[in-house]
């Protein structure tokens, strides 16, 4: 169903039809602060693009010129996606074999994502392998073995279910960026390993929600831009998505359930910029402290900024 509000339709923010969460980070901060700080039409972020129409995949690729979309979801989520996507097919075509209810992998775990001509996509799971392995380090020995139980015989979602309730429920979504931190080094240096290149350009970075992995890449960006950007500036960009999802809170409820979390994973906690980014001072020296020791050195950081500042 397509989404419509009174938003002039040859307005840069008019919205999509089945896109959320979507915005113009540069747009977003110049917006904010009242003046031209950042470029606009290079670095855009939003829910994901699964359920975009026909008239959406035209505007990014005609309009905003999308070359490469950043994808930070797991294994799990695109599972998920895949079987979403079957089971909509199967309601249009009674004929088509339902999606099975198992917890294997589907055989092609890519059918659901959104194909924008011109553009390349980056698969970059931001709770990958090493995150996946920090969780499972916090577990009790009982849950632990219950869990490698699961995944074993094939019951990975209800492993992930298990672990996402006793782990990261507790942590709660800043004690989820930091353990993203410390723990997806790798997949993070991927990311900015990218926004580092001139091709990638205009990106659009995504998650299911575009709210707590995409707000934290974008948090990292634009702490690397540096003192241009006002840090009320950030907090506004971060909390605006609490609001976009508003639209879909039902639909996401049932998916964060299906992960074994709560609604305060629906939100957007009014401290996560300034805890995170003390987080980075503390631990790291600052972003870049940071960036240097996953990877990104000081030649990359600096055609990042280039990239992001007028």
């Amino acid at each position: 169903m397509s989404r419509h509000n009174s938003v002039d339709l040859d307005s840069p923010d008019r919205p999509f039809d089945n896109i959320i969460n979507f915005r113009d980070v540069g747009r977003s901060v110049n917006q904010f602060c009242n003046k031209e700080i950042l470029k606009e039409g290079v670095f855009f972020r939003s829910a994901r693009l699964d359920d975009a129409s026909e008239r959406d995949k035209r505007r990014l690729a005609e309009e905003l010129h999308i070359h490469t979309v950043i994808d930070l979801r797991s294994q799990t989520e695109h599972r998920m996606g895949t079987r979403k996507r079957r089971s909509e097919n199967a309601k249009a075509n009674p004929s088509q074999k339902s999606p099975s209810p198992t917890g294997s992998l589907p055989s092609n775990p890519a059918e659901h994502l959104l194909e924008i001509p011109g553009s390349k996509r980056a698969l970059i799971s931001l709770t990958g392998k090493g995150f996946e392995r920090a969780l499972i380090s916090k577990l009790d020995w009982p849950t632990y073995l219950k869990t490698i139980g699961l995944i074993t015989t094939g019951y990975r979602s209800e492993a992930v279910r298990l672990v996402c309730g006793t782990v990261m429920q507790p942590r709660g979504l800043t004690g989820l960026a930091q353990d993203t931190l410390d723990s997806s080094m790798s997949e993070i240096r991927a990311v900015f390993q990218l926004l580092a290149c001139e091709e990638t350009y205009p990106t659009i970075v995504h998650c299911t929600q575009g709210k707590d992995r995409t707000g934290l890449v974008v948090l990292l960006v634009l702490l690397l831009v540096g003192n241009v950007v006002p840090v009320e500036a950030i907090v506004e960009d971060y909390s605006r998505s609490e609001m976009e999802l508003v639209s879909e809170f039902e639909e996401r409820m049932e998916e964060i359930r299906a992960l074994g979390l709560g609604e305060d994973y629906t939100r957007c906690p009014p401290g996560f910029v300034r805890d995170t980014t003390e987080y980075l001072e503390t631990r790291y020296g600052g972003v870049k402290g940071y960036l240097e020791s996953v990877g990104v050195g000081f030649e990359m950081q600096e055609r990042i900024r280039a990239k992001f500042l007028v």
